[in-house]
């Protein structure tokens, strides 16, 4: 067998743009370079790391010259954690580059008339924004390549952490520290449930074994100042169990939602297991202008709380409701969207896959007093269809917000059958939208477009589009 031939390092190369997943953009040669943590402007020399015919991943080794650009990042673990990207760019280059990204997929994978877009929505709050964060007890730290190139040799307690996973790695876990994604009060929890369960011996998870008692740790933040902790174990130590729980009850008594879990399975997901309070109550009351909303332990909420309440009102506005109009709002998770349209409405009929998020939308509609919203369970794609259609009406409007993947075409499909007069599409995936605006051309032009950001310091962008039909 051959030796594996060696990847390059290249020296000198001048970043020139932002690419897609956040990563910075050069060209060497005819070889397009993608690397994270870079600026438009640096001078860098980066390691080829993989390599393709035409384009290849890089990592910097060494910055020659910085952007004028560039800022300090605040946090510690930039450049290492991969959950904040972009945090060496100005806020205002961070939104230039979201709205290009909307304008340059619409364009170039949409290829429809578009109207000149509308000013990205910036956040008001660019740290301690997310109102939820999940952490991962790992026996298998993150080591850093400045501790491995050290030769430094570590103790299995060197070894634990309580973080984030990190990008393609998914059995390792970057420790740590300070986080600014959400209120200090989730640090100070972190460090204090870590530095307790490594004192008491309990064992940390490795994904690999399936062993060890600690899992997760969920932290829930509200607008009204309520507090939802959820510990994951693996084990039923019941006695272990509790000892961590009060421990928890006891340094930290803001808590409102006390809650553990149990999880023996291979995955990290908890939608099927059992939910046990320790104290407090099972769900805590998030406020958007004058609406509560009860949110579970498993319940899906926009994960930045101001900014969603501003996403929502551009919905609002674009649908341009009169109070005669039926309305669907596919894909509805909770059913936040459609109990924000709702007393603008005649009736809201919401579709979601998920079983329990249609619970909980029923809850938070009865809990607004709002009598004129329907919500029904299972796939759109089966839901939706022309039996459905006859039996509940046509909408005049129609919002719809899907994952990421975008929109099934038996849904476009549908869609296109019915002829809302308005379709309000809502997306995370501005190239999936483009993707599926495309197909709706024939019948639906583009009347406006909004970018909303939802998450500084990332490449991720909320994107708004109205339709209305074609005459």
């Amino acid at each position: 067998m051959g030796k594996k031939k060696s990847l390059p390092l290249l020296e000198n190369v001048t970043v020139t743009d932002v690419a897609a997943e956040g990563k910075a953009l050069a060209r060497v040669d005819n070889m397009v370079i993608f690397m994270p943590f870079a600026a438009p402007g640096d001078v860098v020399d980066v390691q080829i790391i993989k390599k393709r015919k035409q384009h290849a991943l890089g990592r910097v080794v060494r910055y020659v010259s910085y952007s004028e650009e560039r800022v300090a990042a605040f946090c510690p673990h930039f450049g290492v954690c991969g959950g904040c990207q972009w945090q060496h760019l100005p806020y205002e280059a961070q939104l230039r580059y979201k709205q290009q990204q909307v304008a340059d997929n619409l364009q170039r994978i949409g290829k429809i008339e578009l109207p000149e877009l509308r000013p990205i929505l910036g956040s008001e709050k660019t740290t301690e924004y997310r109102n939820k964060l999940e952490f991962t007890f790992s026996d298998k730290r993150w080591r850093t390549y400045e501790e491995v190139a050290s030769g430094q040799e570590f103790s299995p307690e060197d070894d634990l952490a309580l973080g984030f996973h990190i990008p393609g790695m998914f059995d390792k876990v970057l420790d740590i520290r300070t986080c600014y994604l959400q209120e200090d009060f989730s640090n100070r929890l972190r460090r204090e449930v870590k530095a307790w369960c490594q004192a008491q011996g309990y064992g940390f998870f490795n994904l690999r074994s399936q062993t060890g008692l600690m899992r997760n740790l969920i932290v829930r933040t509200s607008s009204t100042g309520e507090k939802m902790v959820i510990v994951v174990f693996h084990d039923p130590d019941e006695s272990r169990i509790h000892a961590l729980m009060q421990h928890i009850a006891d340094r930290f008594p803001e808590i409102t939602s006390l809650l553990y879990i149990v999880n023996d399975k291979c995955n990290d997901t908890i939608f099927d297991r059992e939910v046990h309070v320790f104290s407090g109550r099972d769900y805590m009351l998030e406020k958007m202008e004058d609406l509560q909303f009860k949110i579970g332990p498993k319940s899906f909420y926009q994960t930045n709380s101001s900014q969603a309440c501003r996403l929502y009102g551009v919905v609002r506005e674009l649908a341009a409701l009169s109070g005669s109009e039926l309305v669907y709002d596919l894909y509805t998770g909770t059913g936040t969207i459609a109990n924000f349209l709702a007393r603008q409405a005649r009736q809201v009929i919401g579709v979601e896959y998920v079983p329990e998020a249609i619970e909980d939308a029923k809850v938070n509609a009865a809990l607004n007093g709002l009598d004129n919203t329907l919500f029904f369970a299972g796939d759109v794609k089966d839901i939706v269809n022309e039996d459905f259609l006859a039996r509940y009406g046509v909408p005049d409007v129609l919002v719809t917000d899907p994952p990421r993947a975008g929109m099934h075409e038996d849904v476009v499909r549908t869609i296109l059958s019915a002829r809302p007069g308005r379709i309000i599409y809502v997306s995370c995936n501005p190239a999936t939208q483009a993707r599926d605006l495309s197909l709706l051309d024939a019948s639906y032009r583009v009347g406006a477009v909004q970018p909303v950001d939802m998450f500084p310091h990332t490449q991720h962008v909320e994107n708004v589009v109205c339709l209305d039909l074609r005459q």
